[in-house]
C-alpha cells in the first residue's frame, strides 16, 4: 500500500513538473508575442505619421498645381488665394474651439 502511494506521489510530481514546464514555455511564448505586438504597434504608428506627412505633401502639391494653373489669369489667382485664406481661417477657428 505504501509502495502504491509512493508511486502515485512520484507520478504526481512528474505531472506537476510537466505542467510547470508547459507553463514556463507558454509564458515565454507570451513574452515573445507581447514584444512582437509592441513592435507592430510602433510600426503602425510610424506608418501613420508617414502617411500624414505624405498627405500634407500631396495637398501642398495639389494646391501649388492649382495656383500654377491660375497664374494664367491674375484675377483667378487672386480669387483662389482668397478662397485658400478663407479655408485657413476656418481651420484656425475650428482649432480655437
Amino acid at each position: 500500500m505504501e509502495n502504491n502511494n509512493n508511486q502515485q506521489i512520484v507520478i504526481l510530481r512528474d505531472k506537476i513538473k510537466q505542467i510547470i514546464s508547459l507553463f514556463e514555455s507558454e509564458k515565454d511564448k507570451r513574452k515573445a508575442l507581447d514584444a512582437e505586438n509592441t513592435k507592430a504597434k510602433e510600426e503602425i504608428k510610424k506608418l501613420k505619421e508617414e502617411k500624414e506627412k505624405l498627405t500634407i505633401q500631396y495637398n501642398n502639391l495639389k494646391l501649388a498645381k492649382s495656383i500654377e494653373e491660375a497664374v494664367t489669369s491674375p484675377h483667378d489667382a487672386k480669387l483662389k488665394i482668397n478662397r485658400i485664406v478663407r479655408e485657413i481661417d476656418k481651420c484656425i477657428a475650428l482649432l480655437n474651439k
